[in-house]
């Protein structure tokens, strides 16, 4: 049973669109569900501005998507780059099932790979990188 956080947060997420001023963009998506996922930021200073997605995702990934937003605003592209499964657990409370666990990611590996976009350095991270 989803918590109270999964229920709001895939009814209401507040950051589905596009937002204006983004200096970046990527698009993912899980081969395993076939949710897909695709974040714009804008970065400055090495520190995320804002960040939004427009997504064709199941409830954990929506959900997990929009709670995370709200962790990185202002924070530093080097520290996102260190945030893994267990990042989102904490952030949604509750543990997510083996069969979820690239669902409730998809936000933070998309995001970690459009900071390698915008860094230009020639990485791309995968649910292994991410998932323990």
């Amino acid at each position: 049973m989803y918590n109270e956080i999964i229920t709001f947060y895939s009814k209401n997420p507040p950051n589905k669109l596009v937002i204006e001023n983004y200096n970046v963009e990527f698009w993912e998506e899980n081969r395993t569900c076939w949710d897909d996922l695709k974040v714009y930021m804008q970065i400055e200073d090495n520190k995320v501005i804002d960040w939004s997605f427009t997504w064709d995702t199941a409830i954990i990934t929506t959900a997990c998507a929009s709670v995370f937003w709200e962790s990185i605003i202002w924070l530093n592209i080097n520290e996102i780059l260190n945030f893994d499964y267990n990042y989102i657990e904490e952030l949604i409370w509750m543990p997510i099932s083996d069969r979820r666990k690239q669902a409730s990611v998809l936000g933070l590996l998309t995001t970690r790979n459009a900071i390698h976009k915008y860094l230009q350095d020639a990485k791309k991270d995968t649910f292994d990188d991410i998932i323990d």
